[in-house]
């Protein structure tokens, strides 16, 4: 890829140098200077390549250089160098108190944030193995976050769609695009999914207008038309903020308290970020919680048996069995997980089982 980068630039340069690459694409092909520095100088970031890569050739494979060099030094240069000479395998810290919302955090190497989104990221995963006669069962909690906000705010039309086993992002897709279910595009369910994820967690127009690549106006109408159809969703995030003001702290359904010192302040930022949290924490919070309550669970429940927990990364818990036992242990978290507590729509987790971490998603 840098012979092909050399060739298209027409001579060697640093292709990791901005000044260098800045030179090659602004004043040796002469392409536009899209974005500056404060210092002036031309920014040669994803978004400005991504935007001159339809002008030419070079900005693309530009990226993805960037993209395989990123994952060769984070990943294949190191995470080899971390094998423990003694049990051949990679251990991780894990960590309860560090991530605020709550979550279990991963370092020294972080394995939470090994890629999956693209195949040579998942190329990665696939050197992640069992030993021999063992294999690796994953459970995934589906939409668990949807899920525990349909639980807080009792909207009834979020509640019915997990109930009857709905997509969800189709369901929402159907209600703000005005479509018959049967008729929602793959574009419009993307789109319903940003919607979700972005108005569940108090996403203003402006950021969903960005979000989505879309003008304000189609934006504030999404916004209107989401709010129209889950009506209690509004209410309980006006709820969540109103309480955090009164008490300056979020609370996850479990009872664990998130400070908000800054919910009164006169500081317009500082009090948008605490309100923020006061909608977020909450379902964040509440999804940490009960993913800790399912590790309790399930290791209780797996001590008569040889399979052990090996990783948890955000809803999903990786567990290591023998293979004469996999089936069983995966009803036994597929149990365990389902039933860590009890909401007013169904929690559900996807099962995986493979020979490596690729092959269970």
């Amino acid at each position: 890829m840098t012979r092909e980068i050399h060739t298209l630039a027409g001579k060697e340069f640093k292709i990791g140098s901005t000044k260098q690459l800045g030179e090659v694409l602004f004043e040796d092909m002469g392409l536009p200077v899209l974005e500056k520095t404060p210092k002036g100088k031309a920014k040669v970031d994803e978004r400005v390549l991504s935007q001159l890569a339809a002008q030419h050739p070079l900005p693309s494979k530009i990226l993805a250089w960037r993209q395989l060099t990123k994952l060769k030094s984070t990943y294949l240069d190191a995470l080899p160098k971390l094998v423990h000479p003694d049990t051949g395998r990679i251990h991780s810290s894990f960590r309860q108190a560090v991530a605020a919302t709550g979550r279990i955090s991963s370092s020294d190497p972080n394995l939470q944030n090994i890629p999956i989104r693209t195949e040579e990221g998942r190329e990665i995963r696939r050197a992640f193995i069992t030993e021999p006669g063992w294999k690796l069962v994953s459970a995934d909690y589906s939409q668990v976050e949807l899920r525990i906000l349909a639980h807080f705010s009792q909207d009834p039309l979020m509640m019915q769609a997990f109930r009857d086993g709905t997509d969800i992002h189709t369901r929402t897709a159907s209600e703000v695009f005005d479509t018959p279910i049967f008729a929602v595009s793959s574009e419009q369910r993307s789109r319903a999914k940003m919607v979700n994820y972005g108005l569940a967690y108090g996403l203003t127009s402006f950021g969903l207008a960005q979000r989505l690549g879309i003008e304000r106006r189609e934006a504030d109408k999404l916004h209107r038309r989401y709010f129209e159809r889950f009506p209690a969703v509004k209410a309980f995030q006006a709820k969540l903020v109103e309480d955090a003001r009164e008490h300056q702290f979020a609370k996850t359904l479990l009872g664990r308290i998130r400070p908000l010192p800054h919910i009164q302040t006169r500081k317009w930022n500082d009090r948008k970020e605490a309100e923020r949290l006061a909608i977020n924490t909450p379902i964040q919070g509440t999804g940490a919680d009960i993913l800790k309550k399912a590790m309790l669970n399930l290791d209780r429940a797996l001590a008569d048996s040889q399979a052990r927990m090996v990783l948890t990364v955000h809803d999903e818990l990786v567990v290591e069995a023998p293979e004469d036992e996999v089936e069983a242990v995966a009803q036994i978290m597929r149990h365990e997980m389902e039933h860590a507590v009890e909401l007013s729509v169904p929690l559900v987790v996807d099962i995986g089982i493979g020979d490596n971490w690729a092959e269970i998603h």
